[in-house]
């Protein structure tokens, strides 16, 4: 099953914190978004392997966004 880790706020992508083929734990950061001079992480929602990262650090990011697909079994 694949689920899509989308941004929850709009702001910029400052780090990406996993790449393609990395395993990662439930609520394991995965990337670093900011908005008004905070710094906000994302987490993955379960336990997996990220199977595709659509974001680079510097890219401008709306609520909703999908930035990353996990893949889980």
């Amino acid at each position: 099953m694949t689920h899509e880790i989308s941004a929850h706020i709009t702001g910029t992508v400052w780090k990406v914190l996993v790449q393609v083929g990395d395993e990662v734990a439930e609520e394991q950061v995965v990337a670093i978004l900011e908005s008004m001079k905070m710094e906000m992480p994302l987490e993955a929602p379960s336990a997996g392997r990220i199977e595709e990262v659509l974001v680079t650090p510097g890219q401008a990011v709306e609520e909703g966004d999908v930035l990353f697909r996990l893949a889980s079994g």
